[in-house]
Parts: C-alpha cells; structure tokens; sequence
C-alpha cells in the first residue's frame, strides 16, 4: 500500500493519476482550492478503490500552510510514501509582459509555491530515507520563447530545482520525477485551439506518470515523442532562434 499526497487534486491529469492509484488500494490525501469539487473526488476514489481518502483545502500559494498540510497527512495516513505536485495555471503571456506584478503572481504560482512544497517534503522524506516526489513541470521551461516565456521561466525554475534535489536525495533513497507534458487537452488549455498528433489526452498523461513513479524515472516527457521534440528546439543556434516566432 502507498499513501500520496497530491496538491492540485482537482486538476484533470492529478484526478486521472488518483483514479489509477485508487483501483491499487492506495491512501490518498487530496489538495486543492475547491472543497466541494474535492469531495466529489473523493467519493468517486473511494468507489474506485481506494483504502483512504481525505481532503486538505488549500490555496498553494497559502504558504503558511504547506507545513500544516504536510503534518495532517501524516497524522491522517499514518505515513507519507509520496507528493505529487500538480497544481499551475496557464499565464496571459502579454498581461505578464505590461505588469510585473502578474509576472510575479504567475511566478509565485508555478514556480515558488512548488519549491516550498518540495522543500517540506524532501526534508521529511530524507529523515525517513525513502520517499517520491513526483512534480509535473512542463516542456515549456526547456527553452524560452516569445509565446509563453514567463511560464517558462517558472517551469524551468522547477525543472532545475528537482534536479539538484535529485542529486540530493539519491543517497537518502528518494526518489524525485521531473513531469514534462506537451500540450494536453484539459480545462487550462480551453482558450488554445486543440487538434493534430501533438495533443495528448490528460487520461494518456496520468498512465504515464504513474508508470514512470513504478519504474523509478528520473525526467519524463509525455508523450514520449516530446523528448525528440525538445532536443530539436534546444539545440538550434541563438542566432537563428531569436528570429523564429515560437
């Protein structure tokens, strides 16, 4: 049995990772702003399966809170053998771009409200000398485009955070996974005219962030053909990047 917490519960791709660790028997601790969509959550998990299902509402930039919320899954399960991270939004690109101040709010949101969490986290874990912290980050914090480079910023903040945690933690017995998704077909991407072989479901998503959790992966991308994708992109000169509308 693994008991997990996972911040942003509500979100399509966390709600179809719980279904799946739900059908397992799992304890699950479910994090997120909206109470009453959280308890309908967590009574289709406990129809599904799932041994143990509780609730934490809680805003994740409340950071104040993270520790609170780490503590009562513990009292709550008996023990916490993992943190899933999937909270985010999608930032208006031209609003951050006349207002840092949004910037800044977008940045606290994707970025530093997961750090902390991840922080807690890899504390306790390293005392326990077993754990996983798995984060979904994004393909769009491999490299900066004028299309989305706030939340970019954010992401690859995250993404080189997990890494040196990873490096961290190695000797202790956790284990940390980096999540890199393309473009996935959910409620935060209602505005982005969908279609074509690069859009993934948040179903196909989740099977594949918890198959990359069983078999210990360091960095995922999902799909797969993302890696192919990114490589590309990082890997064209500066001189010719600056000028391509990405």
């Amino acid at each position: 049995m693994k008991n997990w917490i996972i911040v942003g519960a509500t979100s399509a791709i966390a709600e179809s990772v719980c279904r799946l660790w739900a059908t397992r028997g799992y304890k699950l601790f479910l994090v997120a702003r909206n109470e009453g969509k959280l308890q309908q959550i967590a009574q289709d998990l406990k129809v599904r399966g799932a041994a143990q299902v509780d609730t934490f509402s809680m805003d994740a930039n409340a950071f104040e809170l993270h520790g609170q919320c780490f503590e009562t899954a513990q009292k709550s399960m008996g023990k916490v053998d993992g943190i899933f991270i999937a909270h985010g939004t999608l930032p208006d690109q031209k609003a951050c771009e006349t207002s840092f101040n949004v910037a800044r709010a977008e940045i606290e949101t994707n970025a530093l409200s997961v750090i902390s969490l991840c922080t807690i986290a890899a504390n306790h874990f390293e005392q326990q000398r077993q754990g996983d912290i798995a984060v979904i980050s994004s393909v769009a914090g491999d490299r900066g485009r004028q299309s989305n480079y706030v939340y970019g910023a954010a992401k690859g903040m995250v993404s080189v955070f997990l890494q040196g945690l990873r490096n961290r933690l190695a000797k202790s017995g956790v284990h940390v996974l980096t999540i890199k998704p393309g473009f996935v077909d959910t409620p935060m991407t209602a505005s982005i005219d969908k279609g074509g072989p690069l859009w993934a479901s948040a179903d196909q998503v989740a099977a594949g962030i918890v198959k990359s959790v069983d078999k210990k992966c360091n960095v995922v991308y999902l799909p797969w053909f993302w890696w192919i994708i990114m490589n590309i992109i990082r890997h064209i000169p500066e001189f010719i990047f600056k000028k391509m509308k990405l």
